[in-house]
């Protein structure tokens, strides 16, 4: 299955974060899974790290390595995964958010989210 990790998934994932959770790891680490992270998510950790957030602890430099050593494919944003964004329901308010939702409709992707209003865009939103 090709498993696209929201932002905050792909950022636990790599620090050994304990908020995510066994069921989400098993995921990750299944062997026949390929994992992707978007360009999406690297350039939200670019702007929340740069403000400060603690939410973001490295920079996207620093994450952008971690996710390639770890054998993660980076998703590129393509033209129809930007306006795949016009046809969400307006659940979430959260740029990166929403495209990363449309990114995964778009692909076909499963994503991997502990956001629970991104849940709602589909069933193939997988909730941790």
């Amino acid at each position: 299955m090709n498993l696209l990790l929201d932002t905050h998934v792909a950022l636990w994932a790599i620090t050994d974060h304990p908020k995510l959770s066994a069921p989400a790891r098993a995921l990750i680490e299944e062997p026949r899974n390929t994992v992707w992270v978007s360009a999406a998510s690297v350039w939200e950790i670019a702007i929340k790290h740069a403000l400060g957030r603690g939410d973001m602890p490295v920079s996207a430099h620093d994450a952008l390595g971690y996710f390639r050593a770890s054998g993660y494919r980076m998703l590129a944003i393509e033209p129809e995964h930007a306006a795949a964004v016009s046809r969400l329901p307006a659940h979430h308010q959260d740029p990166f958010d929403r495209l990363l939702v449309a990114q995964a409709l778009h692909e076909p992707m499963r994503l991997l989210t502990h956001d629970p209003v991104v849940a709602l865009y589909s069933d193939t939103v997988i909730p941790i």
